[in-house]
């Protein structure tokens, strides 16, 4: 598969992507180009992403063998009526949150469609991803979109059934944990710690945390078993924490996001 990559729009998101398939080799400036809605924005993007951006949209389409839907959700119809002539039949990767595979494929019928539930830890090259295939996509597309977003991070396979899932635990889930920490550290700044300092002691646990799950043989409640001993002060606040229904309330943050991004798709 020729890997020449069009994005349409270059806002955060597609920053992000581009930077982090620069800055791995995985692709070459001139692989990429994209566009941008006004000449002042495309000449800025140009000279940070050190990439061809321009406003036509039909140009870049045409000189693309991948397209990369970027821009936001409401203008997604009207880039495709756009272009559509120009790519039909070439991949389409849709990075646009809400817009399902049947709605691309109205417009495209004959592309394969990669739909990508991305987050904004992808400018920092630790983005987790969910995508989903559109009928006409396979393994080859799936490969190389695994592969691409896998310079910026993780990425998962989903059913489209299952997208408002991942939206709402690793498209929201940043949101999340900042409120997390916010509240952690807030706690320790109420009993008298320094609130910088407890910020810092939050994110480094959790950080800490993370990779302990991912490096290690135990699973989630063994490692949890391994903190908190028994008459120790761990067991005491994880007993707090199921007194309180902790595991109830995240069911229902992630429940209730899952449900709007549904109504939103």
């Amino acid at each position: 598969m020729s890997n020449k990559l069009g994005f349409m729009g270059c806002g955060e998101m597609a920053s992000a992507i581009i930077k982090g398939l620069l800055s791995s080799g995985f692709m070459h400036t001139s692989d990429i180009h994209a566009t941008t809605h006004t000449d002042k924005s495309a000449s800025a993007k140009s000279k940070i992403l050190k990439i061809k951006v321009i406003t036509n949209n039909k140009d870049i389409a045409k000189d693309s063998e991948i397209i990369v839907l970027a821009t936001k959700p409401n203008q997604i119809e009207e880039v495709l009526q756009e272009i559509k002539n120009e790519v039909n039949g070439k991949l389409i990767i849709s990075i646009a949150a809400g817009v399902s595979t049947a709605k691309i494929e109205n417009i495209v019928d004959k592309s394969p469609v990669v739909r990508v539930m991305p987050n904004t830890p992808m400018l920092v090259s630790e983005g987790m991803c969910g995508i989903c295939l559109g009928k006409l996509a396979t393994e080859k597309e799936e490969k190389f979109v695994t592969e691409m977003l896998s310079q910026v991070g993780k990425v998962v396979t989903v059913t489209e059934e299952q997208i408002d899932i991942v939206t709402a635990i690793s498209g929201s889930g940043p949101a999340f944990f900042y409120q997390i920490f916010e509240d952690i550290a807030q706690a320790g700044a109420k009993l008298g710690l320094d609130y910088e300092k407890a910020l810092i002691l939050a994110l480094q646990t959790a950080i800490g945390s993370a990779k302990m799950v991912q490096n290690t043989t135990k699973t989630v409640p063994e490692l949890v078993a391994s903190v908190a001993t028994k008459g120790g002060c761990t067991e005491v606040g994880v007993s707090e924490m199921k007194a309180l229904n902790s595991s109830n309330l995240f069911a229902e943050v992630i429940r209730k996001t899952a449900e709007k991004a549904h109504a939103l798709g």
